[in-house]
């Protein structure tokens, strides 16, 4: 490799996109253009409707537009997440600013001004959070997020993201509470709909499924999106139907404000942001792998860290929003057809010219149509069935999911995800603390091998001989369960045996606990007149056990530790040969 070459490698490690840019085709920039035009008649009205959510003025969406849509095209690996504001980091900061000002002695909505500092506060140091994990490379925590749960707990945010938006398609206030208490009080506030706003939103959405199907190569949400518009000013849905529309938008780009704040404040921001990281991390990873499993192509979980750390960083500057990957942008990209994150950059550019020169375009939008676009967009995560087909493979894996889909519709997106995580937990410990234990046998007719008695009856038990296997590390919170199986195994033999011997293939460490543990049970058996053997025994756990006196107080000396099973039967059967034979020899003398 020449030096010319070492620095770009590096530098395509931190921004993917000078990897994948070079070697773009050209025949995608008619989709991913078309995709980003779509996305951006999607994105600029719904950021201004999460800027409501977090009680901040509707520019602030836009800004965190300007800032994550570009950052993520240069830092993020998949190809189809969009890193914008979303319903639920929208609602998590406004929570989050709340609690901080209290905690300043402010009341939350004291003063417009020091609200959207303390905002952008929260938003750094967030990103800081962000920045932390990814300089740390915490992308493995993505590991103890069960497929199980992820399954649910996007299916739940799919349902939460619908539910959101039906308030828009019937023309009536957003109801608060959790999904369903939303989904409630919309039923019950149905005789107040505005009924020309729900058949300008049925049609959006059904124009949205029946499009694609007459012809696939139709940008379907870019014509309904333009359609609506024209149907509105024609029509004039707001002014005499009485449709909610988006509104007039503010312009101009933003500039560059530090919020200045006590230390104090940033510190009580600690803990919530890093609540935050957990939900946007877990949402923005669920919706990449389940698109970068669909494409197939990987995604870098470290970098993803990365890339949100610096999309928020620069938001908060921005005085944005927090930015986190987006799955009703996401689903609405990869619908129209994106292929890279071109379609980002095309959607970044629209932003910039729709702040300076267009934000008169979007004023007669009417409200339904963009409930109907988002809706459309998650309905395939709705429909998939995942937790049914779930409950087919693994019956006990599948209430995790449950838990995680309960959770974020009765309580909130945070609390589903860390109920859904907690039970998976548990039982990765309950079952780790219980961990198989097998009797061996010989395996008829390949020398050497020996499996499970219990699970294969064909196997030749080794006369006099227990051969014990513990499936499972060993460590302090089974250790014991593991110690008294072992003895009422033993125990329930119908001959006892004269030896032990202990596989210790699947022990690749031993802890104090754990090795107290062996040590009684060693004791006990050579008390009871039985032989012990240890077979398999790795170089560390070996090293441990001499060091820390188990097998010179156990009484296992060197000449019973063996390399495999094998040799530690055949040298049993050897000694039990020798006693037999001067046994035989007494009785022909006598």
């Amino acid at each position: 490799m020449s030096k010319e070459e070492t620095p770009r490698t590096d530098w395509t490690r931190y921004v993917p996109l000078l990897s994948w840019l070079p070697r773009y085709d050209r025949s995608w920039l008619r989709a991913d253009a078309i995709a980003g035009l779509t996305l951006w008649g999607l994105v600029v009205p719904e950021a201004m409707a999460y800027a409501g959510i977090a009680g901040l003025p509707p520019q602030a969406g836009l800004y965190t537009l300007v800032a994550s849509l570009l950052i993520y095209a240069l830092l993020g690996t998949s190809r189809h997440l969009v890193v914008q504001a979303t319903s639920a980091t929208a609602a998590l900061l406004a929570s989050s600013v709340a609690t901080a000002m209290v905690v300043s002695g402010l009341a939350a909505q004291s003063s417009p001004d020091a609200y959207q500092a303390y905002a952008s506060a929260f938003v750094l140091v967030t990103g800081l959070v962000f920045l932390v994990a990814g300089l740390a490379k915490l992308g493995f925590i993505t590991q103890f997020l069960s497929k199980p749960v992820m399954d649910g707990f996007v299916m739940g945010l799919a349902i939460f993201v619908a539910v959101g938006q039906l308030n828009k398609l019937f023309g009536v206030p957003k109801p608060a509470g959790n999904t369903v208490e939303k989904l409630i009080g919309i039923v019950r506030d149905l005789p107040e709909a505005n009924w020309v706003s729900f058949a300008v939103g049925v049609a959006a959405l059904a124009l949205l499924f029946l499009l694609p199907r007459w012809n696939k190569k139709l940008p379907s949400g870019l014509i309904v999106l333009f359609a609506a518009i024209g149907l509105s000013m024609a029509l004039d849905l707001s002014g005499k139907h009485g449709v909610e529309v988006v509104g007039a938008l503010p312009q101009g780009l933003p500039s560059l404000t530090f919020p200045e704040l006590p230390f104090r404040s940033y510190l009580a921001m600690l803990l919530p942001a890093m609540g935050v990281l957990l939900v946007a991390y877990s949402e923005a990873l669920g919706v990449a792998h389940e698109f970068a499993e669909r494409h197939g192509y990987e995604v870098d979980a470290n970098q993803e860290l990365n890339a949100h750390a610096a999309a928020n960083l620069l938001s908060a500057l921005f005085g944005g929003m927090l930015a986190a990957g987006s799955m009703s942008a996401s689903a609405v990209k990869e619908e129209a057809g994106a292929r890279t994150q071109v379609a980002n950059l095309v959607t970044w550019m629209a932003a910039i010219v729709t702040l300076l020169f267009l934000t008169p375009l979007f004023a007669p939008l009417p409200e339904a149509v963009l409930g109907a676009l988002i809706i459309h967009a998650v309905w395939h995560i709705i429909a998939s069935r995942k937790l049914k087909k779930l409950h087919l493979a693994s019956r006990v894996e599948f209430w995790f999911g449950a838990l995680a889909l309960a959770g974020v519709l009765l309580i909130d997106v945070l609390e589903g995800m860390v109920i859904g995580v907690v039970a998976s937990l548990l039982f990765v410990i309950y079952r780790s603390s219980r961990p198989h234990i097998a009797l061996l046998g010989r395996v008829p007719g390949v020398p050497g091998a020996y499996s499970d008695l219990a699970r294969h009856p064909e196997n030749i038990p080794v006369p006099g001989v227990a051969i014990v296997r513990v499936d499972g590390q060993l460590y302090y919170a089974n250790a014991l369960t593991v110690r008294n199986q072992i003895k009422a195994m033993i125990a329930e033999m119908e001959t006892p045996p004269r030896a032990v011997v202990f596989d210790f293939a699947a022990q690749h460490e031993l802890d104090v606990t754990s090795t107290e543990v062996l040590r009684r049970l060693f004791e006990e058996l050579h008390a009871g007149g039985i032989e012990v053997s240890l077979a398999d025994v790795h170089a560390p756990v070996l090293e441990h056990a001499r060091r820390s006196g188990l097998l010179a107080e156990a009484e296992i000396g060197e000449k019973h530790i063996f390399p495999t099973v094998e040799n530690a039967v055949r040298s049993l059967e050897a000694m039990a040969e020798k006693e037999r034979i001067p046994s035989d020899h007494h009785v022909e003398g006598a």
